[in-house]
């Protein structure tokens, strides 16, 4: 999953959201520095993407890309599975989306000192460019994906992934709908 979806599941706390970005920056991290609440924040994203990864809806999806941009499908599969997140967040969520986005970004820039030097600067780009609410429209989840392929240092065809996702959005869309809330249900079986 991709930001969205880790900052709607994460407990109701600041440091907890933190982890739960965090967990994609911890090279060079002094892990045993950092505050319990953020550490469980990392543990959870841990959960929701060994979830997701594992999933036989999620492993179905991939399949719906050509060989040529499998290897990438997941990473792809995740920031689309943002853009659903959005289209129906009112079936998961009886938080306000534009304030639970503007509380978000407060949490995480208020707890910066925090971050990895790698990560201050993704979520700087993050809040002045509203990443989150851009994926709304399905032309800028493509100009994220492409700006992932770009860094990308390996030799790849991930480019223009968007494309397939436009071929096979109903069926990426009916396979969201049916898979986010068993991991909904599988994260609070974790929290409980």
């Amino acid at each position: 999953m991709n930001y969205l979806a880790h900052l709607l599941l994460s407990p109701d706390d600041d440091l907890s959201r933190l982890g739960n970005i965090m967990a994609d920056f911890m090279r060079d991290v002094d892990q045993e520095s950092l505050p319990e609440k953020v550490w469980e924040g990392i543990q959870l994203h841990r959960v929701v993407d060994g979830f997701t990864d594992s999933h036989e809806i999620v492993r179905e999806l991939r399949k719906h890309f050509s060989p040529a941009k499998r290897r990438f499908s997941g990473i792809v599969l995740d920031v689309v599975f943002d853009h659903f997140l959005i289209r129906y967040w009112e079936k998961y969520s009886s938080k306000d989306f534009h304030g639970f986005v503007d509380h978000c970004y407060e949490d995480l820039w208020d707890n910066r000192e925090i971050m990895p030097p790698r990560m201050e600067m993704v979520v700087g780009w993050m809040i002045k460019r509203d990443w989150i609410r851009s994926y709304a429209e399905l032309d800028h989840v493509g100009r994220a994906l492409d700006g992932l392929a770009g860094r990308l240092k390996l030799k790849h065809d991930f480019h223009g992934s968007i494309e397939e996702v436009h071929h096979h959005y109903e069926a990426i869309e009916s396979g969201f709908l049916e898979f986010f809330p068993e991991l909904l249900q599988h994260v609070s079986q974790k929290r409980v």
